[in-house]
């Protein structure tokens, strides 16, 4: 009697609690009437449809939004997507804001997109700024959630946002988390992406199930080792010390840095102002008068990420695997992550096919990148290089994968024989080394250089 009487109260209290949990949500679709929406843009039609809303995409039209009459800030958001053709491209809006003297006078959409993506490259779950600063999460970042997502089946969707934080999943699958300071609250809003060829128009995407709620704390179950895209200056968040991440630069002095054939930090052509380590013009003279500076510690395998600033014309680089017994003139000898003007600088049009050009392996690879994600001389690039314990290395510019190669492989051995670098022996593969930011003798700023190593 006893064993029942504790098993109902549990059956209670559970119900209970799943019912106040339950409460917490406000339905934003109520399956049958779009109360609560309104249609900014675009000539796609948003209709309920069997419980959902279901899009429909038409010719001759800008991007089509049906969005919230409401605004939200920090909140948990969670829905349910199907789409059934790959050719298709749809997002949900958070956070968003309408300009109507935008397009013309037609009015734009602006703000954070959680992108949904069934083609084959698989960015469902990414982060993308509408009509404003274009990609900002792009899945390559995180390709354990590519394939996440299934065409012509419902999928999970949910996006959390607090504060300057913003984290997603697809199918309960952490996705994507950015840490940005453009937008603090906004609307949400459904979008049909307009459509280049009209053959593909009626294409359709649905959308069911649409909750939110407001909180003061993320999921617990965005698990261990998602890249953080942060475009705060030398910060850190909790999450990414948690996960091994340190700042090799804190925005405020030299600590953990010195000359690459020095004792300590260069005395002059080096400048540390306003958050920025900045080499100086010194008429491009490579190896600076300054010269290079490295990390006192070195480091064997490595997620290393930071930003930089070109001057027109500028060139500089972030070398890895740098050991300094080469004791040469000019710049210390490493593998290059490329930092470099390509339309001014003549070293972009030389070495072979393009391998001496922005974010390649200097004079061995060349990086595969579109322009545009390419940001503009003066403004801030995010390079990421990881060496992987098993010699496995990528490069990555503003999140987007240019290049990989197995480092000490065959097919390195022959790039490098082919190279500069022939005199130098076992170039590139030395077991750790020293980072390196380069003093080519140009005004090149760096930031938010962060690193973690693995194992």
């Amino acid at each position: 009697m006893k064993r029942f009487c504790l098993t109902s109260l549990l059956i209670i209290i559970f119900s209970v609690t799943n019912l106040h949990a339950q409460k917490n949500w406000t339905p934003l679709f109520d399956g049958t009437t779009l109360t609560g929406w309104k249609q900014l843009t675009g000539k796609a039609t948003f209709q309920p449809f069997r419980g959902t809303i279901m899009g429909v995409s038409a010719p001759n039209s800008p991007n089509s939004f049906l969005c919230t009459e409401a605004e939200y800030g920090d909140f948990a958001l969670e829905l349910e997507v199907m789409m059934d053709d790959t050719t298709f491209n749809s997002g949900i809006q958070f956070r968003s804001h309408f300009d109507k003297s935008g397009n013309n006078n037609a009015g734009r959409v602006y703000g954070y997109q959680y992108e949904l993506d069934p083609s084959s490259r698989r960015w469902t779950g990414g982060i993308y700024d509408e009509a404003r600063r274009d990609w900002l999460y792009p899945m390559s970042l995180n390709p354990k959630a590519q394939g996440t997502f299934h065409l012509k089946e419902f999928n999970k969707v949910r996006i959390e946002c607090i504060g300057n934080e913003t984290r997603t999943w697809i199918n309960n699958v952490p996705a994507a988390c950015l840490v940005d300071m453009t937008d603090y609250h906004g609307f949400i809003g459904l979008q049909v992406h307009a459509v280049s060829n009209p053959a593909f128009a009626g294409q359709r995407v649905y959308f069911r199930n649409i909750r939110i709620k407001s909180i003061s704390a993320f999921s617990s179950d965005f698990g261990k080792g998602v890249y953080v895209m942060n475009t705060v200056p030398n910060y850190l968040t909790d999450y990414e010390t948690k996960n091994g991440w340190k700042l090799l630069f804190d925005g405020e002095d030299s600590k953990g840095w010195r000359g690459a054939y020095k004792d300590g930090f260069p005395e002059k052509d080096w400048e540390i102002r306003d958050g920025t380590i900045t080499v100086l013009n010194t008429e491009g003279k490579e190896g600076g008068n300054g010269g290079d500076i490295v990390t006192l510690d070195q480091y064997k395998a490595f997620d290393l990420s930071f930003d930089f600033k070109l001057t027109p014309g500028a060139n500089s680089g972030v070398k890895y695997f740098v050991t300094l017994k080469e004791n040469n003139t000019g710049s210390a000898i490493g593998l290059e992550y490329q930092v470099l003007d390509d339309s001014l600088h003549p070293d972009a049009k030389l070495g072979m096919n393009g391998n001496r050009t922005l974010a390649s392996l200097y004079d061995l690879i060349p990086a595969a990148k579109q322009k545009r994600f390419i940001h503009a001389i003066g403004q801030w690039n995010t390079g990421r290089i990881i060496v992987y314990p098993n010699n496995h290395v990528e490069h990555y510019l503003n999140g987007v994968k240019v290049l990989e190669y197995e480092r000490g492989s065959p097919p390195f051995r022959a790039l490098v024989a082919v190279s500069k670098f022939k005199i130098w022996p076992n170039f590139g593969e030395a077991p750790e080394g020293h980072i390196l930011l380069q003093d080519h003798g140009n005004e090149v700023s760096f930031r938010s250089i962060k690193i973690k190593t693995l194992e």
